[in-house]
């Protein structure tokens, strides 16, 4: 079985998608996220970071989720601590991106350190649509470079631009962040288990929101996945007892 997954992961080259293509894919995407910096950095500010604080969030984090996330329990009364642990969370999924992405691209070790800084949901979903390893590798990379200089430009024009209106609760540039967040979301929410977690992750948050300090209803949301997962898996063994029991005769019972 291992064998077959390691051969499986080597994706010959043959048959692949011509590379303009994937350039192509891999720009829209880029380009398409990388403009939602802006809204960051306007989130940033307007929750009471500097602007050197804002754009080394892009240029070190550089995941859009957790840097939100950071903002945003920030800006709510949140302690930095809480605020960096709700982010951590959400960005500890990279991780499992790298463990997947680490057998596809097949990176010198000395290049893995800076392609890890890549590792994000937009960079995943372009190299795991390939079907080769060289179309794997240019997308990751287009995407990356696209997405990781078009991001940090708009986070630093966000962010200048915010100083030069003020108040940005009074233009209702509070609302960006989440807005924004929900808008790369939606899209991933393909199954029911994922919906129901999502669901769920929502009605702990704002349930939880005024009655526990700023940042921690975020963490305590984070329990929605084991949660449904547990039920998930409950309700699938009950699914099958039932059907084995059908299936067995009468006088056998």
């Amino acid at each position: 079985m291992a064998e077959q997954t390691a051969l499986a992961d080597i994706r010959p080259d043959g048959g692949g998608k011509p590379d303009a293509a994937v350039v192509r894919d891999a720009l829209g995407v880029g380009v398409a996220v990388g403009l939602s910096g802006f809204a960051f950095g306007v989130t940033s500010v307007g929750s009471g970071l500097t602007l050197l604080q804002t754009c080394a969030l892009s240029l070190l984090v550089f995941t859009g989720a957790s840097q939100f996330a950071l903002v945003g329990a920030l800006a709510a009364g949140g302690s930095p601590l809480t605020a960096a642990a709700g982010a951590f969370f959400l960005g500890v999924r990279n991780a499992f991106y790298g463990l997947r992405l680490s057998q596809l691209l097949a990176l010198p070790r000395a290049v893995r350190p800076f392609a890890a800084q890549w590792v994000i949901d937009e960079t995943t979903a372009v190299a795991l649509a390939q079907p080769t390893r060289r179309s794997t590798r240019i997308g990751f990379f287009v995407t990356g470079l696209t997405l990781y200089v078009l991001w940090n430009l708009t986070t630093l024009l966000g962010a200048l631009g915010a100083k030069a209106i003020g108040d940005t609760d009074a233009w209702g540039l509070d609302a960006a962040g989440p807005a924004v967040f929900l808008a790369l979301l939606a899209p991933m929410l393909k199954t029911t288990t994922e919906r129901a977690v999502a669901g769920l992750a929502v009605l702990l948050g704002l349930g939880l929101l005024p009655v526990l300090p700023a940042g921690v209803p975020v963490l305590v949301a984070a329990l929605a996945a084991p949660v449904v997962l547990c039920l998930e898996g409950r309700r699938r063994g009950t699914s099958r007892t039932d059907a084995h029991d059908n299936d067995v005769p009468e006088e056998d019972r």
